[in-house]
């Protein structure tokens, strides 16, 4: 049975100019380590991030690519998941930029457990989402 792929989409307005925010996420290990993950190692195009979420350790290696439209993609090369796949968008508002981010992604079978769900992975990622929002919001300080 091939689990059902879950989907985290969380979307804010910042009021910075859109090539800053670029920049900002361009400088992708700072990006990551905004998202408070416990490790972050860039190699060339693979980030490999660690965090603790519950009772579990999660570690994920991921590759980055180039997609139309996206301002920073990746999917994960080794980890928990049966995939997954994150997609940032940056688009032009009034006062600034809306950024968005979407992850989608499919447990493994063998991990769907009490100590781990996509209702915990869902929280998780909107958590760490926001973080790096807040991190872009703020001026990467």
């Amino acid at each position: 049975m091939i689990p059902a792929m879950q989907s985290v989409t969380v979307t804010r307005e910042i009021d910075r100019d859109p090539d800053e925010v670029r920049a900002a996420m361009a400088d992708v290990g700072a990006f990551m380590r905004a998202a408070k993950f416990d490790e972050v190692t860039v190699d060339g195009d693979t980030v490999t991030i660690a965090n603790s979420v519950g009772l579990a350790t999660i570690e994920l290696v991921l590759d980055l690519f180039e997609e139309a439209d996206t301002v920073l993609a990746y999917e994960q090369r080794d980890g928990i998941f049966e995939e997954m796949v994150t997609r940032y968008y940056l688009e032009k508002t009034a006062d600034g930029v809306e950024v968005s981010a979407t992850t989608d992604f499919a447990l493994q079978a063998r991990l769907i457990g009490p100590l781990l769900d996509a209702t915990v992975i869902k929280h998780q990622r909107r958590v760490e989402l926001n973080n790096q929002f807040d991190w872009l919001e703020s001026g990467t300080e």
